[in-house]
């Protein structure tokens, strides 16, 4: 009977990796290649796919510089804006005056706007003007449109002043779309409207919007934007002047989101709101340490690698038995799909140990009895 009871033991002891319990695995583990289905077996050296860093003050003091807000100015966009100009098309409306000539102008008065009011431009991109007839406008500013007409109405009109303005900006249009507060169209005017401008005019961001995801679809090609860039570090690449049809999208933040997993009270994933989530928080929000099982020493976060690092992922482990290093907890601000987890104190694995022994044993050891007292019987 002891010699079966400490079979049982040493069978259990050599599987303690299966046993239950929260722990970063190290060394060489064993994964199945998908391109062979699942048959072949390889090997992979996790050490070497991995880059484990402390959290220690000069570690915070280095990622601080790395993101620290240098406002950065825009040359390009800010010559875009000085050499903006309106160029009529289909669709929009034009008011033209003479002056000294009110019977060529039509004035706007109680009952009528100066869109009412107006020359729309055609399908064809044309108006019609007393005495000029048809004029092609589409493709051209107000500045040219003027020369045009003050030419043609030289003919009749000694040395007219005129004057073109737009009344209605019709023919052009961008989109915008996602977590704002009134999605819509908005019309591109004789004002240059940017990226910022028209999640502005939109209402701003809802509470549930990622304001690190902005796509701009131009035609074929979609941009990434992030307007926390914008507004809290005032980068100013990150705003461009919109064309017709662009398409701006403001995503949802439910992949914006830390996991807090292991020995904390409730593990759960975690939104990332318009404020940074430091690994203090997070804790906070999951209840904190599970203080019976919870190794305080062992409080890892895992963040995918850079692209091009040619490793998995980054790991930061925190040492927290001293109760004062969650000052640096509080310093380090996690990134969104990090992984934050902790790791079960080497007691509380082995009381799962043997909470998966006992009931085996106990089994064993009622069987083995039963089975005495019928020899005895016998």
């Amino acid at each position: 009977m002891k010699q079966l009871l400490a079979a049982v033991v040493m069978v259990f002891l050599g599987g303690c990796a299966a046993i239950p319990g929260s722990h970063i695995p190290s060394g060489t583990s064993k994964w199945f290649s998908e391109e062979s289905g699942g048959k072949q077996e390889e090997a992979l050296d996790l050490e070497s796919q991995v880059d484990i860093y402390s959290i220690t003050p000069r570690l915070i003091r280095t990622m601080k510089g790395k993101s620290a807000a240098v406002p950065a100015q825009n040359a390009d966009l800010e010559k875009e804006i000085e050499s903006y100009d309106y160029v009529v098309n289909a669709g929009d409306i034009l008011n033209i005056t003479v002056w000294d000539h009110p019977e060529l102008t039509i004035p706007a008065g109680s009952m009528r706007t100066p869109t009412e009011a107006g020359n729309w431009v055609h399908s064809d991109g044309t108006i019609f003007y007393p005495y000029v007839g048809r004029v092609k406008v589409a493709g051209l500013k107000v500045t040219e449109i003027r020369d045009i007409l003050r030419e043609r109405l030289a003919e009749y009109i000694e040395s007219p002043q005129v004057d073109v303005t737009v009344a209605g900006f019709r023919s052009k249009r961008v989109y915008v779309t996602g977590e704002v507060k009134t999605p819509g169209t908005q019309s591109i005017t004789n004002v240059p409207l940017t990226l910022l401008e028209a999640v502005s005019q939109a209402g701003g961001l809802t509470e549930v919007a990622d304001w690190t995801n902005v796509t701009l679809t131009r035609g074929d090609k979609t941009h990434q934007f992030s307007l926390r860039e914008l507004y809290q570090k005032g980068n100013i690449k990150e705003n461009v002047v919109l064309r017709p049809n662009d398409i701006v999208h403001v995503a949802r933040n439910d992949a914006a989101k830390v996991f807090v997993l292991g020995e904390v009270v409730d593990p759960q994933s975690i939104n990332f709101g318009r404020s940074d989530i430091s690994l203090a928080d997070a804790l906070t929000e999951a209840g904190g340490f599970a203080q019976a099982t919870a190794d305080a020493s062992g409080v890892f976060v895992v963040r995918r690698a850079p692209e091009g690092s040619n490793k998995v992922a980054n790991v930061y482990q925190l040492n927290a038995r001293n109760a004062t290093a969650l000052v640096l907890a509080d310093q380090f601000f996690l990134q969104p799909r990090d992984i934050v987890y902790v790791t079960a104190a080497p007691i509380a694995r082995w009381n799962r140990l043997i909470a998966q022994i006992v009931p085996t044993a106990q089994a064993i050891y009622f069987f083995a009895r039963a089975e005495d007292e019928v020899t005895d019987t016998n």
